[in-house]
C-alpha cells in the first residue's frame, strides 16, 4: 500500500466524555506499564456478580486510588463478587475478612464488642451502608500489610470515645490502615471516636478520601507514622467540624492533593480548632478550591515541606497560613474538576455523608439488577451474542445499563444506536484480554446488498449513543492485509465512536489501519471521548477523527506493516474549526519498529474539507525511538504547519528539542492545553 492515501480514499472514511483510573507517569516512562494478564480490571479469584448485584457495585474511586501501581488497577472493592446483606458483628466479620471478593451491604446498627473493636478487612471488599441505616457502634475497620482494593461507602461509625479528650490509652478508629493501598473512603460519617477517624499509615497509598463528614473529635486525619516518603492521597469534598487536630495532619506524603473540603470551626461550640490542613516532613501537597471557616492556623507547614495553594478561601480565621516550595501538577496523574469554594457550604450539606439513595432496600436492589444484562457464549447468561444484548436496552432508556459480557471470543459486529445512551459494555474476566469482540471487514469489503462497507461501516462496534462506556475487554478488527491485496480499500476500523461523553476505560483496541475512529455525530456537534488505561495498537493513521479525544495514561502501540515494513502515522485529526482535537498525554508510545519509522500525525481534511483545523497535541508522553525526529508531516495537500500540531514535556529516545519543524508549546500554552480543558466541564466516572 502506497502513502498518501488518495482524496478519493480518505472520502470513503467519512460516514461522530469520577475515584477514575490511570497510570503513575514514573510507570510510563519507564516503559514499566506491559501488555500482560496482570491488566485486568476484575480479579480472577472471586464468583461472578450475581443478578441481583446492585448498579453502585460497579463503582469505582477517583483521585490517587484509580491510578494503577503495585500491581492493582484502580479500585473497585468487591465488583464481581457475591452481595450480602449484614446485621450482625459475626456476620460482618464473616465477609469482611473473607478471602475472596465480596460487596457486603450493612442494613441496621452493629454494636461492637468489645468496645474497640477494629474488624480486619481483607483485600477486594466493599462495605457499604443501606441508606442511612448502616451504623458501626463503638468500633470501626483495620486495614493491614498489603490489604487492597477496598471500598468502605455510606456507613456512619461512630462512639468509641471513652470519655478522654486526648486519649493516650485508647487507640480506637473508626477506619485505620497500617501499610494497605488503594483504598476508597467515600459518603460516610464519622464522628466521636476515642482516637482517629481516619488514620493512614505506614506508607498506606493510593487512597482518595471523598464526600464524608468528619465531626466531633479530637485528633481527626492523620497521614504517616513513617520514615519513608511514599503515600500518594487525594483528599477533596469533605466537610470537617468542630474538629481540633489532624484535620488532615499529612505527614511525608509523596503527593497529597487536598481540593474542595470545607473546615468549619463554628463559634460558640465547645470544641475549638489547633490547625487545619499540616504538611509535615517531606508532604509535597496541592491545595486548591477549599474553604476554611473560624478555623485557627488554617494551613500550615513544615520547613522541608511544601503545599501550593491555589483558590482557597479563608472566612474569620486566625494564625498561621502558609505556603512554599514546589509540589506535583494532579492532572498529570487524574482527570478532576473543582468546584467554587464559595459554593461548598450548601454542596457538601447537601451532599456529604451517607446517601438514602444508595442500597436502600430490596425493591431497589430489584430495580438496579434489571439494568444488568449477562451476555455468554455457553448460555449460560441472558444472551449469546453483544448485540443481542444492546437490542434488548429499551429506546431512550434513562439510566445505566450494564452488558456483562463472560470470558470468551465474540466474532460479531456490534452497533449502539443513538437511541440507546448510557450504556456500559464491560468484560467479567480477570484481565481485558479475556473478553474479545472481533470482526475483519474492510472499508472496501463487498457489503450482502451490494457496495463495500467504507471505513466507518467497517468497525467491529460502533458507537453512536451519548455516554456510553465500555471497560475491560478487547475490541478488535482482524483484516487480513496480506491476504486480500486485491482489495480496495484496507481502512478496517476496530471502534468507532460518534457521540458525546464516551468513556473507554482499560481497554484494548486492535488493528492495523484506522484502529480507532473518534468521531461526532455531525460536524456541528460536540463529541468528547476520554480514553485511560488503555492499549491502542495500529500502524495507519490508527487514531483518527473529529472528535475531541483524550488519550491519557495509555499505551500506543505501532505495529509492522502488513509485509514486515516499519512506516505508519500515529493520529489523523479531522478537527473542526474553533474545538479540540486529539490529545495524548501521560502515556507511552512504542512497538516493536525501526527507528525514526512513525510519525505522531497529519492533517486529514475529510473530503478536501479547507475549513477543518486539524489539532493533535502530544504532552508529558515517553516517545520511543520508533518517532521520527520531524514527527508531523503533511496528507492530501494539506500542510500541516497550517493546523494545529504541537508537544509538551515529552521524554524518551523519540523525543526532541524544539524547532519550527518540531513546535513545541509554552508553559503558558500547556496550562491551557490539559485534560479537563478538553473534557470541558465532564468528568468522566465509571458506572
Amino acid at each position: 500500500m502506497s502513502e498518501p492515501r488518495s482524496k478519493a480514499q480518505h472520502r470513503r472514511r467519512r460516514s461522530r466524555t469520577a475515584l477514575a483510573v490511570g497510570v503513575p507517569l514514573a510507570l510510563t516512562a519507564a516503559g514499566t506499564f506491559t501488555y500482560g494478564t496482570d491488566l485486568g480490571l476484575l480479579g480472577g479469584s472471586g464468583r461472578q456478580a450475581s443478578a441481583a448485584a446492585p448498579a453502585w457495585a460497579a463503582d469505582t474511586a477517583d483521585g490517587f486510588a484509580s491510578v494503577n501501581s503495585l500491581g492493582q488497577n484502580g479500585t473497585y472493592g468487591g465488583r464481581g463478587g457475591q452481595v450480602v446483606t449484614v446485621t450482625t458483628q459475626a456476620e460482618l466479620e464473616k465477609y469482611a475478612t473473607a478471602t475472596q471478593p465480596y460487596v457486603i451491604v450493612v442494613a441496621g446498627t452493629i454494636a461492637m464488642n468489645p468496645v474497640g473493636k477494629e474488624i480486619k478487612v481483607q483485600s477486594d471488599k466493599t462495605i457499604v451502608g443501606r441508606g442511612t441505616a448502616g451504623h458501626i457502634v463503638g468500633g470501626g475497620f483495620f486495614l493491614g500489610q498489603g490489604v487492597h482494593n477496598v471500598i468502605i461507602r455510606n456507613l456512619t461509625i461512630r462512639d468509641a470515645y471513652q470519655g478522654i479528650w486526648n486519649d493516650k490509652d485508647h487507640d480506637f478508629d473508626a477506619i485505620q490502615m497500617d501499610g494497605a493501598h488503594h483504598v476508597w473512603i467515600d459518603h460516610n460519617d464519622l464522628r466521636h471516636m476515642a482516637d482517629g477517624l481516619i488514620d493512614v499509615r505506614k506508607d498506606s497509598t493510593n487512597v482518595t478520601v471523598s464526600w464524608n463528614r468528619l465531626s466531633d473529635n479530637n485528633k481527626t486525619f492523620g497521614i504517616g507514622w513513617t520514615e519513608n516518603v511514599k503515600t500518594d492521597i487525594t483528599i477533596h469534598h469533605n466537610w470537617l467540624r468542630e474538629t481540633e487536630q489532624r484535620n488532615p495532619s499529612t505527614d511525608n506524603a509523596a503527593h497529597a492533593h487536598l481540593y474542595n473540603n470545607f473546615l468549619e470551626d463554628a463559634p460558640g461550640t465547645a470544641i475549638k480548632s489547633a490547625y487545619g490542613n499540616y504538611s509535615r516532613g517531606g508532604t509535597k501537597m496541592v491545595l486548591e478550591n477549599s474553604l476554611f471557616q473560624g478555623v485557627k492556623n488554617p494551613v500550615i507547614k513544615d520547613s522541608g515541606a511544601a503545599i501550593v495553594q491555589r483558590g482557597n478561601s479563608f472566612s474569620g480565621t486566625s494564625g498561621r497560613n502558609e505556603s512554599g516550595g514546589s509540589a506535583f501538577d494532579p492532572k498529570t496523574y487524574y482527570p478532576y474538576s473543582l468546584d467554587k469554594a464559595a459554593d461548598l457550604p450548601s454542596i457538601l450539606k447537601a451532599g456529604a455523608g451517607p446517601r438514602a439513595s444508595i442500597g436502600t432496600t430490596a425493591a431497589s436492589t430489584k430495580a438496579a439488577a434489571a439494568t444488568t444484562l449477562t451476555v455468554a457464549q455457553d448460555g449460560s447468561g441472558q444472551y449469546r451474542t453483544v448485540q443481542a444484548a444492546v437490542n434488548a436496552v429499551p429506546a431512550n432508556n434513562p439510566s445505566r445499563v450494564v452488558i456483562a459480557v463472560k470470558p470468551g471470543t465474540y466474532r460479531e459486529l456490534v452497533k449502539v444506536p443513538s437511541n440507546k445512551p448510557h450504556v456500559t459494555i464491560q468484560g467479567t474476566g480477570g484481565s481485558r484480554k479475556d473478553t474479545t469482540i472481533v470482526y475483519n471487514n474492510a472499508s472496501g469489503t463487498p457489503k450482502p446488498g451490494g457496495g463495500t462497507y467504507g471505513t466507518g461501516g467497517s468497525a467491529t462496534v460502533a458507537v453512536e449513543a451519548d455516554d456510553f462506556q465500555a471497560r475491560n475487554l478487547t475490541i478488535s478488527n482482524d483484516f487480513d492485509e496480506k491476504a486480500n491485496q486485491s482489495l480496495d480499500g484496507h481502512q478496517a476500523v476496530a471502534l468507532r465512536t460518534a457521540a458525546d461523553k464516551v468513556f473507554l476505560d482499560g481497554i484494548i483496541v486492535s488493528g492495523d489501519q484506522d484502529t480507532l475512529l473518534l468521531d461526532t455525530a455531525s460536524k456541528d456537534r460536540l463529541g468528547r471521548v476520554y480514553v485511560s488505561n488503555s492499549y491502542v495498537i495500529g500502524n495507519v493513521d490508527f487514531i483518527f477523527g473529529r472528535a475531541t479525544a483524550v488519550v491519557d495514561k495509555s499505551v500506543i502501540t505501532l505495529k509492522k506493516r502488513w509485509n514486515g515494513t516499519s512506516a505508519g502515522y500515529v493520529t489523523a485529526p479531522s478537527t473542526a474549526a474553533n474545538r479540540k482535537g486529539i490529545l495524548i498525554a501521560n502515556s507511552t508510545v512504542n512497538g516493536d519498529v525501526s527507528a525514526g519509522s512513525f510519525h505522531l500525525g497529519r492533517p486529514w481534511h475529510a473530503g478536501g474539507d479547507a475549513s477543518l483545523d486539524p489539532q493533535t497535541t502530544v504532552r508529558n508522553t515517553n516517545l520511543s525511538s520508533a518517532i521520527k525526529s520531524t514527527p508531523w508531516t503533511d496528507m492530501s495537500g494539506f500542510s500541516w504547519k497550517d493546523d494545529r500540531f504541537a508537544e509538551y514535556g515529552n521524554s524518551g529516545a523519540g523525543a526532541g528539542q524544539a524547532s519550527t519543524n518540531r513546535p513545541h508549546l509554552s508553559d503558558a500554552q500547556a496550562a491551557n492545553q490539559e485534560v479537563g480543558d478538553w473534557l470541558a466541564g465532564w468528568t468522566p466516572s465509571a458506572s
